[in-house]
């Protein structure tokens, strides 16, 4: 996500922000619904049923953060109308981004907005760069899964999925996945752990192609999908070098199990006592 749309995002969720009279934070339902670009009342009403579900959970009360109240809208002829709205509390509005749809771009904004108890919006764009990572690499995760189950139902055993992968690494790096660990300072741990966000996304475009073209032309040998996501990965590196990335220069980052176990760990932090509106 841009660092000039986090600060917009930031600015336009702060912007709405209100506190009631013990200095609680707390957001109007109306209010949240288009910043989360909901355009129907009926169907955000829907999330935010799930969100109360998930506060009981949370072995917190539904009324202590959504708040039922009514105000008057003035409508477009003049005249004026009686709707209902909620109070929400940031705990409130932090599950109700998580169960909304974390793809979208505000969403997955909310998600670590709420999270957090400051209103930084540099903090928060490194909490949201430290979630993305965390995500890219969960995902590469889950293709090399769905690769590995390929290559087992197409050549009959999948014995040899580690050396195809690291064959992968050869071809994106033009180094060896030892190479890498040695030049990355890295024991013990896999290389992936360590790479930044754009190289996950790479490997992991790399490895969908070799799922996509294995199936498509019914590979049916190890060596066949080895030479595939060799060439993958080397399509992917050159893309990178012409944009003036060369994949075995870049810095490692911090151990990705690091991250997600802290990110989990201050969210549990910040909502562990959330303050409530009554």
């Amino acid at each position: 996500m841009k660092t000039s749309i986090i600060h917009s995002l930031t600015e336009n969720f702060e912007s709405h922000a209100q506190k009631t009279s013990d200095d609680v934070d707390f957001w109007m339902a109306r209010d949240l619904q288009h910043l989360l670009g909901y355009k129907e009342w009926r169907n955000f009403n829907l999330v935010i049923n799930k969100a109360k579900t998930a506060c009981e959970v949370s072995e917190q009360l539904i009324n202590d953060h959504f708040v039922d109240v009514n105000k008057m809208v003035t409508l477009g002829s003049g005249s004026e109308r009686e709707i209902e709205d909620i109070m929400l509390t940031r705990f409130a509005c932090y599950l109700v981004a998580q169960n909304g749809d974390s793809r979208k771009e505000t969403i997955a904004f909310a998600q670590r907005y709420f999270a957090v108890q400051t209103r930084k919006a540099e903090l928060i764009e490194q909490k949201i760069l430290e979630h993305e990572r965390v995500q890219a690499r969960e995902k590469l995760k889950a293709t090399e899964k769905e690769l590995s189950q390929v290559i087992f139902e197409q050549t009959g055993g999948n014995q040899n999925f580690a050396l195809i992968r690291s064959k992968g690494d050869t071809a994106l790096f033009g180094k060896t996945t030892q190479q890498m660990k040695d030049r990355w300072g890295i024991k013990n741990k896999p290389l992936a752990d360590f790479m930044p966000t754009i190289l996950l996304k790479a490997k992991d475009f790399a490895t969908e192609i070799t799922i996509f073209n294995a199936k498509g032309n019914h590979m049916k040998t190890e060596g066949q999908i080895s030479r595939e996501h060799s060439t993958n990965n080397k399509s992917v590196r050159n893309t990178l070098i012409s944009r003036g990335i060369k994949p075995e220069n870049l810095a490692p980052e911090e151990d990705i199990s690091k991250i997600d176990r802290r990110l989990k760990s201050d969210e549990k932090k910040s909502l562990k006592n959330p303050k409530k509106l009554k």
